[in-house]
């Protein structure tokens, strides 16, 4: 039974969309990975993208649930966050999601496989 329990159980998604000073992106990633670094139980992976030619960009980190996201935020991570902060050409727009379908392909065969 807990297999299927696990089945339904969504993992939840901060969105970070934004855009940096001209020239800044590469530092943000470098404090980006950074912060990343200090996180721990609950993380479950991240992407950062970058918009080709720009400074805009979209952060998604994947969580377990929000009280791990939130047991993550330590003293670490928030003066990383400071120091990322001047680098915004403006406020980033954030958001936090619960992921409700996860489409990945299959191993070895063209069809995909439903989380």
């Amino acid at each position: 039974m807990s297999d299927f329990q696990d089945f339904l159980k969504h993992k939840f998604a901060y969105v970070a969309i934004g855009e940096f000073k001209a020239g800044k992106f590469e530092e943000a990633q470098r404090l980006y990975e950074q912060a990343i670094a200090t996180y721990g139980e609950g993380f479950q992976g991240t992407y950062l993208m970058q918009e080709p030619g720009t400074d805009r960009g979209i952060a998604i980190i994947f969580w377990e649930s929000a009280a791990d996201m939130e047991a993550n935020r330590n003293e670490a991570t928030e003066t990383i966050l400071k120091q990322m902060a001047p680098l915004f050409a403006s406020h980033p727009i954030t958001s936090f999601c619960e992921v409700v379908c996860e489409i990945q392909p299959e191993d070895e065969s063209d069809g995909h496989s439903l989380k």
